[in-house]
């Protein structure tokens, strides 16, 4: 066991006494006395070694042979002694702070497991660590615009921030610690108010390799080499233990957006509840989800917005090449920004209320050339993004696109139920827009299109949006055609594979010209403004029923192998629908037919001149009408029988057919009776048609029993602009013609 020192000097002063007490002489007395010097001088330094020679020189005097050579040699032994002492002296007094900070240390170790997220374990630091900081002040400090911004300190600062030029920016930026002994001599050190430190310690703070806080410590006596290792790695473990959290915390929150995502029923709850998660879990203002439409973005869903007039932009949407997400759109890389208003692209809504921070990333679509959603959040004050939060916000956008991605398929399917629900029983001229604009919606990319039908053995348009239908209405094409512009075979037709053409690889509007008049297609179908087409035929048995043409204005690259699938989806149910539909239509025709000369019966009349005449006061077109009567019918009929009769009316239907120029359309009453609509006709063409058709049906003889016919003409708008004085005053002019034998009367 080893005595004490303070033990050994009180026993070598002792046994001196002792000593001179039992009659030796000084020789055996003055090492006694030298050794309690020695050791007072070794423990307390000279002063105290000096006081203890006078005080063994004062014992020693009684004695004979005490001389000043004893004195002497006291003081001699509390020098040498003293300067013995010194490093000891210095290295009980390290041992102890050191044992003291390694304690501390490790006490604060043991309490960083019981922090619950990042931000509260930064701000439990100083704390934990006062001690540390014995004259001066420990803190904590994060990244903030233009500097660092104080989270927490001990004890509590005058300032709340500082320039990024101090130690504790130099730490950051180096990612290293750094450790100044004298700040006197150090010209970036930033003195606080109110305390005096002679020695600085910036320790950064790392999440994921990234610093993300400082831990400074400043105090008035310098810092022992083992305890700046000591507290370098206490940052260390703080480190670990930040990442640990991190991953914990990114775990929750990736596992309560799945949770939300999968509770969601349509695609704009879900996007609202994303964004709720996320806007809150990151400590930002506000979010919105965006979806391309065409040359539009479409807010999905929104939160945390309460500014009238972004609200409107909600509304109204971004136009083509408006904002960030179009810029994140069109490169597919997500971008972060604390400077929104220096970007080149900005929605003026945003800027001139003043947001800084922004981050807008991609939400992946499988299968997508491009993600066709964008995800926005951020908020009006500056701030910086660190790479936690970065790839937190990229898990976030991937996990949210596998969600939405599968709420999609959901809508797809509900879109073309709810089209079958809504379409069975509605009339042809609402089939068609609805089919046409469920695809729109349907079919990634879309932006306008048009559906052109079957009928009578060529395609005619029968819906289109974003393009002139009543000028495309006059233009026919021929299956040939059709193939030509589709650009596939036509097995490939009949299997209903859809195919996508760009501007990029093809000329679009010379393909067009191809296929139709290029004065209508360059007008009314805008093909020189189309980038980007999806031809999708619809096939029935062997037969293609249609064909649609969805189409992109803006974009060259806004179809991909998405679009190409959504289209599939949609093409067999359109095709039963157009089935479905054809059928009836070839019911209604026929209750519309005349079964035996196969013109149009009264009923049909009746529907036709109605939607002529509402066409002509719509455009200020004319239209004209001409009502035929039979001469010679009786005759034939009665000599020659029902069966003559019935032949002579077919023949007459075929020299009228023979005879109708492009547009006219003809109808039998019933008897004898015959009608004719001459849509975009005034009176003089309108007189010159039934004069032809008078000439065909006077050279229609049955065993030399020749007919003839009587023709009264009526024009909107001179002679009425009601269906029925226009039918009145053309029934009164065939009476008068037939009144005055003549052919035709107007």
């Amino acid at each position: 066991m080893v005595l004490p020192y303070p033990l050994i000097a009180a026993g070598s002063l002792l046994l001196g006494l002792l000593v001179g007490l039992l009659g030796y002489s000084d020789p055996y007395i003055l090492p006694w006395f030298m050794v309690f010097t020695a050791t007072t001088a070794s423990l307390y330094g000279l002063g105290r070694g000096v006081v203890a020679a006078a005080l063994s020189a004062l014992l020693l005097l009684p004695f004979p042979g005490f001389s000043p050579v004893a004195l002497a040699l006291l003081l001699l032994a509390a020098y040498l002694a003293h300067d013995l002492g010194r490093n000891l002296r210095q290295a009980q007094r390290r041992a102890r702070a050191l044992a003291q900070g390694q304690r501390l240390l490790a006490e604060a170790l043991e309490a960083l497991p019981q922090a619950e997220n990042p931000q509260a374990l930064l701000q439990s630091l100083p704390e934990r660590l006062a001690a540390l900081g014995e004259g001066g002040h420990v803190g904590v400090w994060v990244p903030s615009p233009g500097g660092f911004r104080l989270l927490a300190s001990v004890p509590p600062l005058g300032l709340s921030e500082i320039p990024e030029s101090g130690l504790v920016g130099r730490a950051f930026r180096q990612g290293e610690p750094v450790h100044v002994p004298d700040v006197r001599q150090e010209p970036a050190y930033l003195g606080v108010p109110g305390h005096q430190a002679l020695a600085e310690l910036a320790l950064p703070l790392k999440r994921r390799g990234e610093p993300v806080a400082v831990l400074n410590l400043e105090r008035a006596h310098p810092f022992a080499p083992e305890e700046v290792e000591g507290l370098i790695r206490f940052a260390q473990a703080v480190s670990l233990q930040l990442d640990r959290l991190s991953d914990l915390e990114e775990r929750r929150l990736l596992a309560e957006l799945s949770e939300r995502l999968q509770s969601a029923s349509r695609l704009e709850e879900a996007g609202h509840k994303a964004l709720a998660l996320v806007v809150q879990a990151l400590g930002l203002e506000s979010g919105a989800l965006w979806e391309v439409r065409g040359a539009r973005m479409e807010a999905l869903a929104s939160f945390g917005v309460e500014e009238e007039n972004l609200k409107a932009v909600l509304r109204q949407g971004l136009p083509y090449g408006m904002g960030l997400a179009w810029q994140v759109y069109e490169t597919g890389s997500p971008l972060f920004t604390a400077r929104y208003a220096e970007e080149a692209r900005v929605v003026p809504a945003l800027k001139a209320l003043g947001w800084r921070t922004l981050a807008a990333l991609p939400v992946p679509s499988p299968k997508a050339p491009r993600s066709r959603r964008v995800l926005v959040v951020g908020q009006r004050a500056e701030r910086l993004w660190c790479k936690g939060e970065v790839e937190l916000l990229l898990l976030i956008s991937r996990t949210l696109g596998l969600g939405l991605e599968r709420l999609s398929e959901r809508a797809r399917h509900e879109g073309v139920n709810r089209l079958f629900l809504e379409l069975l029983e509605k009339p042809l001229e609402e089939l068609y827009p609805r089919i046409l604009e469920e695809a729109i919606r349907q079919v990634p990319g879309s932006e306008v299109g048009s559906l052109l039908v079957l009928e009578e053995g060529v395609y005619r348009y029968q819906a289109a949006l974003g393009y002139d239908l009543e000028a495309l209405a006059s233009v026919t094409f021929t299956p040939e055609a059709m193939l030509l512009w589709y650009g596939k075979g036509e097995a490939q037709a009949k299997e209903g594979v859809p195919r996508i053409m760009s501007l990029e690889e093809r000329d679009i509007p010379e393909v067009s010209h191809q296929t139709a008049p290029k004065e209508v297609m360059d007008t009314a179908g805008r093909v020189r403004e189309i980038q980007a087409n999806l031809c999708l035929p619809i096939p029935y048995k062997g037969e293609v029923l249609a064909y649609l043409n969805l189409d992109n204005l803006h974009d060259p690259r806004a179809f991909g192998p998405d679009s190409l699938e959504a289209a599939r989806f949609f093409a067999a149910p359109l095709a039963t629908l157009l089935h479905e539909r054809r059928t009836r239509k070839l019911l209604e025709e026929a209750a519309l037919t005349d079964p035996l000369t196969g013109l149009g019966n009264r009923r049909a009349f009746d529907r036709a001149f109605l939607e002529e005449l509402k066409r002509a006061e719509r455009y200020g077109h004319p239209l004209s009408l001409a009502v035929l009567d039979l001469k010679g019918f009786k005759q034939v009929n009665d000599r020659l029988g029902h069966a003559a009769g019935d032949l002579a009316l077919l023949k007459v239907a075929e020299a009228l057919t023979r005879e109708r120029r492009n547009g006219d359309r003809l109808f039998r009453w019933g008897g004898d009776e015959f009608a004719a609509l001459f849509p975009h006709t005034a009176k003089e063409g309108a007189i010159a048609a039934a004069f032809r058709y008078a000439r065909a049906i006077e050279g229609v003889c049955l065993q030399g029993l020749c007919l003839g016919v009587s023709i009264g003409v009526a024009t909107y708008p001179e002679d009425g602009d009601v269906p029925d004085a226009l039918l009145s005053a053309a029934d009164t002019r065939m009476y008068q013609a037939k009144a005055q034998g003549l052919a035709v009367v107007a």
